[in-house]
């Protein structure tokens, strides 16, 4: 799961640097690499130096994502010390679609959940996510739809409608991977006038329901502090954490002299 999904959306390129993956092309610059990059002192810092560079001269964000277990161990002091700032600590579940498709999903009357593929109903959802939040999300309007359009087999978007206006209260999709045994969720946001009413579970079951029937063994998230607990009494196993690093062009590095000079 540290890679990428196998086809990218329109405008969107794959490009290795070293160990790393670099993701080119969507709303911020997206880099990974495997749980040790093999790397050590001044080599890692030049590797950490070409990532934040590369993106600055698109004028770009980019987000290094690190698992609770990489190595090396100085990794995210050095990231730091390039100028990546960490975000929200997240945790790492997998779960059995056989255990979480269970039946007919349960949503509280007057809520019915479909499955979506056209730009007004992805702008819906941008435009409900932008509310919830607080910050403008609209763009996820236009990311979903260039992995649909690229790629339809490899994502679904369903979301929860108040029957009585049509209102869009939550939206999740669900990211497939090529012939991988996981599948990932993502979104789940849910207006918080309808939380607590099952809502969050039955789009966790719906989206279980289709992994199993794909024949995808496992679901995995990266879960909120929000999120996790909920996962974990459906089943969900904590197996790690995650933390993205973001640079900013807003956010200009500030080199430290000991990390540099760290052999």
């Amino acid at each position: 799961m540290r890679g990428a999904a196998p086809n990218p959306p329109a405008g969107v390129t794959y490009e290795k640097d070293g160990p790393l993956l670099r993701i080119v092309g969507e709303t911020r610059g997206f880099v990974t690499g495997p749980r040790d990059l093999g790397l050590r002192g001044h080599a890692l810092d030049e590797l950490i130096a070409r990532q934040r560079d590369f993106f600055a001269a698109r004028g770009e964000r980019v987000e290094w994502k690190i698992r609770g277990h990489d190595e090396p161990a100085d990794l995210t002091d050095r990231l730091r010390a390039a100028g990546f700032v960490p975000e929200d600590q997240e945790t790492v579940l997998i779960g059995r679609t056989e255990e979480l498709a269970v039946g007919e999903p349960v949503l509280p009357e007057g809520v019915t959940v479909r499955r979506v593929s056209d730009e007004a109903d992805l702008r819906r959802i941008g435009a409900m996510e932008s509310a919830l939040w607080g910050i403008d999300l609209t763009w996820l309007a236009t990311e979903l739809l260039g992995r649909i359009t690229a790629t339809p087999d490899e994502i679904a978007v369903y979301v929860a409608e108040a029957e009585a206006d049509g209102e869009v209260i939550s939206a999740a999709w669900l990211l497939f991977y090529g012939d991988s045994d996981f599948a990932g969720l993502r979104g789940g946001s849910t207006v918080t006038a309808w939380r607590g009413k099952g809502i969050y579970r039955a789009l966790i079951a719906t989206r279980a329901a289709l992994a199993a029937a794909r024949g995808v063994p496992y679901l995995h998230v990266d879960a909120s502090d929000d999120s996790a607990p909920i996962l974990r009494r459906l089943g969900f196993r904590a197996i790690t954490t995650t933390t993205p690093y973001v640079w900013s062009p807003e956010q200009p590095p500030q080199e430290s002299a000991d990390l540099a000079s760290q052999d």
